[in-house]
């Protein structure tokens, strides 16, 4: 098989850098707990458009800031 890379999450550097909660991110874009730490934990197979408009939206940053293409 082919090795592609992989696109990698970094949504817990930028609550970090950020200095909000897991809790406060859920909280405020209205997702489910099961589902924030599948995209932390860069366990999605399918990633959501909205949910990830939700957590820009909440941390106030750009695409490129909670997610990049490993090779």
């Amino acid at each position: 098989m082919e090795d592609f890379g992989q696109v990698v999450f970094k949504i817990d550097q930028v609550l970090a850098e950020k200095k909000i909660s897991k809790n406060k991110l859920e909280k405020e874009a209205k997702l489910q707990r099961t589902q924030l730490n599948s995209y932390c934990n860069n366990k999605v197979r399918r990633i959501d458009l909205q949910t990830l408009a939700k957590i820009c939206y909440v941390l106030d940053c750009e695409i490129e800031d909670i997610m990049e293409y490993e090779r």
